[in-house]
C-alpha cells in the first residue's frame, strides 16, 4: 500500500440543498406503500446493480489517473491511457478536521444507543415527529459545542491551494448538518469553493455510505462516466464504502482509529496527511495493483 512520504485563492462559495437542519431526518417515515415502491424499483434495478457490481470487482482495488502535472504527462504521452481526473469528493469530520470522537460517544449517550446502532438511522427510526424533533436537537447542540472546537487537518490549505491552481472540481459529502460545515470553510478555507456541499439533510440523498451522495456530485459537474472519475477522499468506512459502491476510487486519511481500513477492499490508497495527495495527483494517482 502506497503512503507517500514527501509533502508538499479564489472565491468562498457554500452550497447548501436544504436551509432546516435534520429536515431530512425529521420527515422521514417508512409506509408500506413506500417499503413496496422501493422494492419494486430494486428488483427492477438489480441487473444493473449486479453488473456494476461485477464490474467494480473485476477491477478490484486497482484505479489510476492521468498525472495533473503538464511536465510529467508529456514524458508519459499525455498521461498514458490513464483516464482524467475530474474532481475530488471530501468528507468534512476527520478529513477536514481533526477527528472529533469524543462527539459521537456524547451523541449515542445523550441519545441511549450503543456503539453497534447508526445514529441517523436510529433518529429515522423514531416513531413520531415529537421524537425525532427531540432526538435531533440533543444531536445538533452536540456538534455545535463541537464545531467551535474544530482543527484544520495538516496540509488542509496547501491541499485545497493545489486542486485551485490545477482547476480541479471540489465537492464535499458529509453526515454533518449545515452549520459545522459552514463553520469549517468560513473559519478555515474562506476561499475556497465546494459545490456542490451534500449534508445528511440534503433532499431524496441517502447518507453514506450509501453511494448516492457521491453520484449526485457527478451528476451535478456532468460527467459522462459518472463518479468513475472522481476520488472520495475520507477516514471512516463509510467514506470508502460510498466511493467504492458510486465508483469512485478512494483514499483513506488515517488516524489512530482506522488502520485497519488501510487494507481494506473499499480503499485504493492511504495518506497520512492531506497534502500527501498532492504529489501523488501530480504523479498520477495508480493504486496498488497497477503496473
Amino acid at each position: 500500500m502506497l503512503a507517500p512520504l514527501h509533502r508538499s485563492a479564489h472565491h468562498h462559495t457554500i452550497r447548501l440543498f436544504s436551509s432546516h437542519p435534520f429536515n431530512h431526518i425529521l420527515h422521514y417515515v417508512s409506509s408500506p406503500t413506500a417499503t413496496r415502491s422501493s422494492r419494486k424499483r430494486d428488483m427492477s434495478s438489480a441487473p444493473q446493480v449486479r453488473a456494476q457490481s461485477e464490474q467494480q470487482q473485476q477491477r478490484g482495488r486497482m484505479r489510476r489517473f492521468a498525472p495533473l502535472n503538464p511536465e510529467v504527462r508529456v514524458r508519459l504521452g499525455s498521461g498514458g491511457t490513464a483516464p482524467d481526473l475530474k474532481g475530488v469528493v471530501f468528507d468534512v469530520d476527520g478529513t477536514l478536521c481533526l477527528p472529533q470522537h469524543y462527539m459521537f460517544q456524547e451523541m449515542r449517550s445523550a441519545l441511549g444507543i450503543d456503539k453497534s446502532v447508526d445514529i441517523i438511522t436510529h433518529i429515522r427510526g423514531l416513531p413520531t415527529q415529537e421524537e425525532r424533533t427531540a432526538a435531533a436537537a440533543k444531536v445538533q447542540a452536540i456538534e455545535r459545542s463541537a464545531m467551535v472546537k474544530q482543527k484544520p487537518q495538516p496540509g488542509l490549505t496547501q491541499l485545497m491551494d493545489y486542486l485551485h491552481s490545477r482547476g480541479m472540481k471540489r465537492a464535499l459529502c458529509t453526515r454533518n448538518f449545515e452549520a459545522p460545515v459552514t463553520h469549517l470553510l468560513t473559519t478555515h478555507l474562506p476561499t475556497h469553493v465546494f459545490t456542490p456541499i451534500v449534508t445528511r439533510d440534503t433532499p431524496d440523498l441517502m447518507p453514506k455510505p450509501d453511494p448516492a451522495g457521491i453520484l449526485h456530485i457527478a451528476k451535478e459537474w456532468g460527467l459522462e462516466n459518472g463518479a468513475d472519475d472522481l476520488i472520495m477522499v475520507g477516514d471512516s468506512l463509510d467514506d470508502m464504502t460510498a466511493g467504492h459502491k458510486a465508483g469512485a476510487a478512494t483514499v483513506l486519511l488515517v488516524n489512530d482509529r482506522n488502520q485497519a481500513l488501510k487494507e481494506h477492499d473499499h480503499t485504493n490508497l492511504w495518506i497520512e496527511r492531506l497534502d500527501d495527495l498532492i504529489d501523488i495527483l501530480e504523479n498520477g494517482f495508480v493504486s496498488p495493483g497497477e503496473d
